[in-house]
C-alpha cells in the first residue's frame, strides 16, 4: 500500500475528504518522527510500537575492494507488533 492508497482508504474509513486524511496522515508521521528523535518510544496499543535503537560507530568492509572504512554511529528504529495486530494477521 502506498501513501497515496493510505490517505484515501483513511479518508473513506474516517469520513474525511483526502486533504483532510492526508494532512491527519503526514501530522501522525511528523509526531512520531519527532518523539524517536527525541529518544522516546512510540506505543499504539494493538498495533504496536515504533523503538528508537542506537547503532554504535564501528568498522564496515567494502565488499567489492574489501577495503575497511569507519561506519558512524546512527539511529534508526524497529516496530514491535502488538497482539492484537499479530492475532489479526494469523487469523
Amino acid at each position: 500500500m502506498t501513501k497515496a492508497e493510505l490517505v484515501s482508504a483513511i479518508a473513506d474509513k474516517a469520513g474525511l475528504n483526502k486533504a483532510q486524511a492526508k494532512e491527519a496522515l503526514d501530522a501522525f508521521i511528523a509526531s512520531v518522527s519527532t518523539s524517536l528523535k527525541a529518544g522516546n518510544e512510540v506505543r499504539l496499543v494493538g498495533f504496536g510500537s515504533f523503538v528508537p535503537v542506537k547503532r554504535a560507530a564501528g568498522v564496515a568492509r567494502n565488499p567489492r575492494t574489501g577495503e575497511q572504512v569507519k561506519r558512524p554511529a546512527t539511529q534508526t528504529c524497529r516496530f514491535r507488533v502488538g497482539d492484537a495486530l499479530k492475532s489479526t494477521l494469523n487469523t
